[in-house]
């Protein structure tokens, strides 16, 4: 497929001393939430903490919206960090929910702008419909809690999380998705979502570099298998897997760099920083110990000039 060989040539030259950035080491995170999908820190405090923690670039990867980007990166150039706009969806893919990034869609391109909209009218459709099971649990969430969690008006399952911890239901916010909210879990509604064939070829008509999301999450923790779900995403144009993730293991990282290597795609990574809702995770080094370089970023922003 041309567009595969186009992500392998670009790592291929990625190997090369003479590539600006190659060898940089300096920390980024390309995976962080604002309060413009479900994260508790405004756009500019999100670009704030990362230069405070002397971060080099950050990557504002809001769920189902692009939002959150153009005050990111306002303050980005006022602070000196680095902002890569980005937007995270969810697909469709065989049995698998999968996350896919997209990192540097154009602004206003129509197509996406379309699908990020459907994805926001099946979050708010699925809403009553987790509420109402709630309160059949004797579990109330009133609509008033609800709002009370978003100061934009964007809501989903992590302000029912909160709102949960809020009112005495649960002790944190993975209490509340390992009880309530999560998959198979008691009040869990599914929502509709386009299939991964559709969500790549929004993202990428919009120029973006789609990346396939934390893929350990999936419960996948050999190569073998991994690669079975990446194969046939390359063939629809996947650039890229996120190999640092604050969840993942080394032997999970090495793994997406393994399935990675075999397709001529690259690896990215990020903490998936979310603010007092994941008070762990911490932005830049997830649990304390990830590290992502910055010269991840460089083979990023080469492959989005071929896109």
């Amino acid at each position: 497929m041309a567009r595969e060989s186009l992500y392998r040539e670009d790592r291929r030259s990625f190997t090369l001393s003479g590539v600006p950035g190659a060898d940089d080491e300096r920390p980024i995170d390309l995976h962080v939430h604002t309060t413009a999908s479900d994260g508790t820190l405004s756009p500019s405090e999100c670009v704030d903490m990362a230069a405070h923690n002397a971060i080099a670039a950050i990557g504002i990867t809001d769920h189902d919206t692009v939002d959150g980007n153009a005050e990111a990166l306002a303050r980005g150039a006022e602070v000196g960090v680095e902002v890569v706009p980005a937007v995270e969806i969810a697909a469709a893919h065989e049995h698998w929910t999968l996350h896919i990034l997209g990192y540097y869609p154009e602004p206003g391109d129509t197509g996406l702008a379309d699908l990020l909209a459907c994805l926001r009218s099946g979050r708010d459709e699925r809403n009553p419909q987790i509420l109402a099971r709630l309160a059949e649990l004797d579990r109330p969430i009133s609509d008033e809690d609800l709002a009370a969690e978003s100061d934009t008006g964007v809501l989903g399952r992590s302000h029912i999380a909160a709102a949960m911890v809020r009112r005495g239901y649960v002790r944190n916010h993975q209490d509340a998705f390992d009880r309530y909210l999560g998959r198979g879990a008691a009040a869990y509604v599914e929502r509709g979502k386009p299939t991964a064939a559709d969500g790549i070829a929004a993202l990428l008509a919009a120029k973006a570099v789609p990346v396939l999301a934390h893929p350990g999450m999936l419960g996948i923790y050999d190569a073998k298998s991994l690669d079975a779900v990446v194969a046939p995403l390359v063939e629809m144009g996947l650039g890229g897997i996120e190999a640092y993730y604050h969840a993942h293991t080394p032997s999970q990282t090495a793994m997406c760099q393994r399935v990675a290597d075999k397709h001529g795609i690259l690896i990215t990574g990020g903490s998936d920083f979310h603010g007092a809702g994941k008070p762990d995770i911490k932005m830049g080094t997830g649990r304390g110990r990830m590290h992502v370089p910055y010269r991840l970023l460089t083979r990023l922003k080469q492959a989005r000039q071929r896109v």
